[in-house]
């Protein structure tokens, strides 16, 4: 008579060596990359907008476990051609690493945990769970570069409706001014937060309540589209709390809280309005899925898994870690530099202490910054050098941080923004130019207008894009040419701004190379060391 065994689960065999191995290449990883995820924790710590990054991973575990009865029967088995794309975001974190870009080296990052589990426990198994893999991206603090654009929509948008209504406005660049007072559009006004936080919970609401693809797609478009209008709105019901009420509502941190509890309402009405569609729980979830591992029978014991398997998955986490090492080793190879002190010489100044009276722009670590006021024809002309050498995360040009006139700088403001080019000698300068204006918005006619014009040199090429800097700069790094990266900027003071902005570029047009020669001094002396 023959002994009945119980139904070992489908799988156990396989699991019993794939699980252990797994979470160890996880585990090495996170210490390949430890730097790059430390400073996804830092973001979470200090940033509000992206504090729920402490939520993601616990979530998407829970997620894994409601599907663990299906992903039972799934036999783990690796999937080499995986490691393609792996090498994919390895060579992307590279890069960003190189360039000093902390979102994409995080994305890049995070984008190898989510590959390492099909290359090592197979396609299969990675489909299974494909929504909690995807949602652990939500760990990247990404987003904040549609923080200028979104303001600049917010501030549309508002006084827009606010003349629609019959109340005159008078705007200049993110500041605007009504009968009863002054407001100004921030970072905090932007709407980012509200928005990335809506996508995050939108995108869950969504894979929890629906099994349509569809159904799924839509709510994550409407808990995208919801928070932009909901900030135009909340920004409208301020501006209008606050005029209506003498100023005395919606004003200092009031409005923020109006703001929050506003974007709470608007998003609960959302997912009420979403849950009337809700599909019955998705059946998936307890069901088998994949090809199953052979079920042990009456009377069979249960195969052990054979020593050979072991070699197996050893050899696929090896070719694992080997994709995802090389790029760390690669950019410690990169990373010696000589720490020779810099010297940077602008042409002395030649106007008096009493004509500096510019706005100081706002840069972050640079290795060496200098500024001078030379005497010209149509005024003191203000120039500021900021200049990098061994950039990284923390002290790079291409910054957002890097600004001439921050939000928040209540002595001065943009009136206008753009670009152009100026020919000085045989060189093409290509400038962002700007108008500032000094004092407060309702004081227009004593304001001091300030205009400006920058250049970004890299390695004595020339851009006014930011983007096109960073880019210059990490292929100057990759070829062995050093990083030296700096920020001309040269301001004129005039109340006209046609006459104003053409002695500006005829001043920029006679004193560049003079400038220019600077730069190339400072980064020939760095090259002979």
């Amino acid at each position: 008579m023959s002994a009945v065994l119980p139904a070992a689960p489908a799988g156990a065999g396989p699991w019993r060596i794939a699980l252990p191995v797994a979470l160890a290449l996880f585990a090495a990883l996170l210490l390949l990359y430890g730097p790059t995820f430390a400073s996804m924790v830092q973001v979470w710590s200090r940033s509000d907008t992206f504090a729920h990054g402490f939520l993601v991973a616990p979530i998407s575990g829970w997620l894994v476990w409601r599907l663990r009865a299906r992903l039972a029967r799934i036999v783990p088995r690796p999937s080499p051609w995986v490691l393609l794309p792996m090498a994919a975001a390895a060579l992307l974190w590279l890069l960003a690493d190189r360039a000093g870009v902390h979102a994409a080296a995080q994305l890049a990052a995070t984008t190898l945990l989510v590959l390492a589990v099909p290359a090592l426990l197979g396609v299969t198994f990675a489909r299974a769970i494909t929504f909690p893999l995807a949602f652990l991206l939500f760990m990247v603090p990404i987003g904040e570069f549609t923080q200028p654009r979104m303001m600049e929509w917010t501030a549309d948008v508002t006084v827009a409706f606010i003349r629609a209504i019959g109340i005159p406005v008078y705007r200049e660049g993110l500041q605007f001014v009504i009968p009863s007072g002054t407001w100004s559009v921030v970072e905090a006004c932007s709407g980012v937060r509200y928005l990335i936080a809506s996508f995050m919970v939108g995108t869950l609401f969504a894979y929890l309540n629906y099994s349509s693809p569809r159904k799924r797609l839509v709510f994550g478009l409407v808990s995208l589209l919801v928070p932009i209008v909901a900030n135009w709105l909340r920004a409208i019901m301020i501006v209008l709390l606050g005029h209506y009420s003498g100023n005395r509502l919606a004003v200092g941190v009031d409005h923020l809280i109006y703001g929050w509890v506003f974007f709470g309402v608007v998003i609960m009405l959302m997912f009420w309005i979403g849950a009337k569609w809700s599909d019955p729980e998705d059946a998936a979830v307890a069901g088998p899925a994949g090809p199953a591992a052979p079920v042990a029978t009456a009377g069979a014991p249960v195969s052990a898994a054979p020593a050979a398997a072991w070699k197996g998955w050893v050899a696929a986490t090896a070719a694992t870690l080997a994709v995802a090492a090389l790029p760390p080793w690669a950019a410690r190879q990169l990373d010696g530099h000589d720490a020779a002190a810099l010297v940077l010489q602008l042409p002395a100044a030649t106007a008096t202490a009493e004509d500096k009276r510019f706005p100081v722009p706002s840069f972050v670590r640079p290795a060496a910054e200098a500024r001078t006021v030379l005497a010209t024809g149509a005024g003191p002309l203000f120039v500021h050098v900021a200049y990098y050498r061994h950039q990284g995360y923390e002290n790079k040009l291409a910054n957002s941080q890097n600004q001439l006139v921050r939000s928040d700088d209540h002595a001065w403001a943009y009136v206008s923004q753009g670009e152009g080019r100026i020919t000085a000698g045989s060189r093409q300068v290509p400038v962002r130019t700007a108008q500032l204006r000094g004092g407060t918005l309702m004081a227009t006619s004593s304001a001091e207008r300030v205009h400006v014009r920058q250049t970004f040199w890299v390695g004595g090429e020339l851009t006014s894009n930011r983007t096109h800097a960073l880019l210059l700069g990490l292929r100057n790094r990759l070829l062995g040419r050093g990083d030296d990266a700096a920020s001309v900027i040269f301001m004129l003071r005039g109340g006209d701004a046609a006459a104003t902005a053409a002695a500006l570029d005829a001043e920029v047009a006679r004193h560049a190379g003079a400038m220019l020669a600077a730069l190339d001094a400072a980064r020939g002396a760095g090259a002979a060391r």
